[in-house]
């Protein structure tokens, strides 16, 4: 199984960096582990906020098939409108099991045209804005995360990580997804 997770200039650390490592610890407890890969537009280091670089494992031209993708939030003013970007999830849409969000990469989800009819959540910050914007998708404010069958999203930053433990949950067990909270020392919030 392949995880892939997207990251663009100004990405939230949280955002992708807590997703990746609870895939990752979730690994420790698999007798077969899933792959966790860092996609970007480019494989060139990407500055996410705060300074904080990393570099991709792939690009959107060249990663392996993936069964599931998370897309980070951060500052996504101007990659909402990154039309390569965009093309690549909703092509992404049709092939992966799962769809995920993490913060403001709703803003992205629903710019690829994938949220239409959803009810979906996003930092509280920016809920007004997604609402405002995309009259098509409902948007929750008392959810830490929300799963709509093919689609999850989260709140901002840190639910992300709620988020990811229920995907793991979802994907294999509620034992394993409790088994890499507690591994992580982190209160899972299951909502």
């Amino acid at each position: 199984m392949n995880i892939g997770i997207y990251i663009y200039q100004n990405s939230e650390v949280l955002d992708f960096s807590g997703p990746f490592e609870v895939c990752s610890t979730a690994n420790r407890f698999l007798e077969q582990p899933h792959q966790v890969l860092l996609i970007g537009q480019s494989t060139a280091p990407v500055k996410a906020r705060g300074g904080f670089t990393v570099t991709p494992h792939y690009s959107i031209a060249e990663h392996p098939p993936l069964d599931v993708l998370i897309v980070a939030g951060g500052i996504h003013d101007q990659e909402m409108f990154n039309q390569p970007v965009i093309n690549w999830i909703a092509r992404q849409y049709t092939r992966v099991n799962v769809l995920a969000s993490v913060c403001t990469g709703a803003f992205l989800l629903a710019e690829a045209g994938v949220l239409s009819g959803l009810k979906v959540t996003t930092h509280w910050q920016d809920i007004a804005n997604l609402q405002a914007r995309y009259s098509d998708v409902e948007v929750c404010s008392d959810l830490r995360w929300l799963d709509q069958g093919k689609i999850i999203t989260s709140a901002g930053i840190s639910a992300g990580i709620d988020m990811s433990l229920h995907l793991i949950e979802r994907l294999y067990s509620r034992q394993l997804a409790t088994q890499t909270a507690k591994q992580m020392e982190f209160d899972w919030q299951t909502n």
